[in-house]
């Protein structure tokens, strides 16, 4: 076997390389080809298929959340693997070789798993409504170990408003270790950082500093890799267009009387087991759960001839793109390229739920890029985010409420295939002759990472 190493460099795409901002990862091009995008290209899907080799009617992983029809709730964001249905590549290697070994740093759904290691965020919720940064790790002693060792793990900088490098270094610096001091077969390495900055201002940005500090952590990593004899992929999800027009489905289905709010001290909140109709957003894909067959053509009508929904596929066009599975909507709209969707559902912001303007991805039915923004209305940011801290720091209850419902302020994207293979998803490698001439489906990366592992 030949250990191998892939770098999931999350919204990279070859319309990004080529320039003086990304000298190392430019020593790839020469063995650089497409990847197909699947559909929804989210991060849960994409990995799903990549670690599988089936589309989401197989691995079942749908979006990065959905709705559960058995415990009528909107889950986002769950970190069992054993969601992920069907036979994963560390199976499939180990029937080639019992000795095959596998480490999953920082990819998703890593708990309840049997790959060999893993490290993966998983905060602290404390009962007096703190929330603590720190991970979680199989076996325990790699999280005491790291944590000690390159300090407690940037949870919030690796989402929310102060995003910044400093998380992927933290996960670079993981990787190293856990090949110095347990060399895997294969180890799996999730670095998110340019993902950041493309959903903020969009790949036509200003990105030029943050593809210099992903560019140089990935220098590190390739030389780190190369010289301990290991193949390194460098990989990504999906690419992120520029957008500029949010769509908000919960409203035209509110305003078509088919969904139900329950109002809480003024606040309004999804009841999605009351509603007939709702929609779970997720960038550019959304699910929409219809409740009684018989209103299925008329939420259908509601969508089509929207500006920005690109698609609303049915039955037939769920099979179409592999998405005809259990935990799909009844419905599920594609937007157009320019365009997304949101959660939101209310019509006055004074109303809105209480989580709406906090970081929150699990208490929101839906994916909300404008987590990553201070909201510029805030006269003095510094400040509250200082106030709310100390109170934190005191031990009182707080609500860091800094986050914007502005959702034009997003400028980046992804969710549907994008038009140009330069600025989709690619498969990069340090070994040419294994790869093949054309583009790649993202259910034959599966196939070609185990290539690597297991070719002369």
């Amino acid at each position: 076997m030949q250990r191998s190493v892939v770098l999931n460099v999350v919204g990279l795409t070859r319309s990004l390389l080529g320039g003086p901002h990304t000298p190392n990862l430019n020593r790839l091009l020469p063995a650089c080809v497409p990847v197909r995008a699947v559909t929804p290209a989210l991060t849960c899907p994409a990995q799903a298929s990549y670690l599988t080799g089936e589309l989401p009617s197989g691995h079942g992983i749908v979006g990065n959340g959905w709705y559960s029809r058995e415990l009528s709730e909107v889950l986002f964001w769950r970190q069992s693997n054993r969601l992920v249905q069907g036979e994963k590549i560390w199976h499939q290697a180990r029937r080639r070789d019992p000795g095959f070994s596998c480490a999953n740093t920082f990819w998703w759904y890593a708990m309840a798993t049997d790959a060999d290691f893993t490290i993966t965020p998983r905060p602290l919720y404390l009962a007096d409504g703190r929330k603590l940064p720190d991970c979680y790790s199989n076996p325990p002693e790699l999280r005491e170990a790291y944590n000690r060792r390159f300090g407690q793990f940037p949870l919030f900088q690796f989402w929310g408003p102060a995003t910044s490098i400093a998380s992927s270094d933290w996960i670079g610096n993981a990787a190293m270790a856990l090949e110095t001091e347990h060399r895997p077969t294969l180890q799996l390495v999730y670095l998110p950082h340019l993902d950041y900055v493309l959903q903020k201002v969009g790949p036509l940005g200003d990105i030029a500093r943050d593809l210099g500090e992903i560019d140089a952590l990935c220098g590190k990593l390739l030389d780190f890799f190369l010289e301990r004899g290991c193949r390194v992929i460098v990989l990504s999800e999906y690419g992120i267009t520029p957008v500029k027009r949010p769509i908000h489905p919960n409203r035209l289905i509110r305003e078509a009387g088919l969904l139900s709010l329950k109002t809480d001290l003024g606040r309004e909140y999804l009841d999605p087991c009351a509603s007939r109709a709702f929609a779970v957003a997720d960038h550019q894909v959304a699910h929409v759960y219809v409740r009684e067959r018989g209103d299925l053509a008329a939420v259908q009508k509601l969508f089509e001839g929207v500006p920005g929904v690109e698609r609303v596929l049915d039955a037939d066009g769920k099979k179409e793109l592999g998405l005809d599975h259990e935990r799909s909507g009844e419905l599920v709209l594609l937007a157009a390229a320019d365009s997304w969707f949101t959660y939101y559902w209310w019509q006055d912001d004074a109303r809105a739920p209480d989580y709406a303007r906090t970081v929150n991805i699990h208490a929101k039915p839906g994916y909300d890029p404008c987590e990553l923004f201070l909201d510029p209305a805030l006269t003095f940011p510094k400040l509250k985010i200082g106030w709310t801290l100390a109170r934190k720091l005191l031990g009182f209850r707080y609500l860091m409420d800094l986050i914007p419902l502005d959702a034009s302020l997003v400028r980046g994207s992804h969710g549907r295939a994008t038009d140009d293979d330069d600025a989709g998803p690619l498969f990069m490698t340090s070994e040419p002759k294994l790869l093949p001439s054309g583009s790649l489906s993202a259910q034959q990366v599966c196939g070609l990472i185990l290539d690597h592992v297991f070719s002369d």
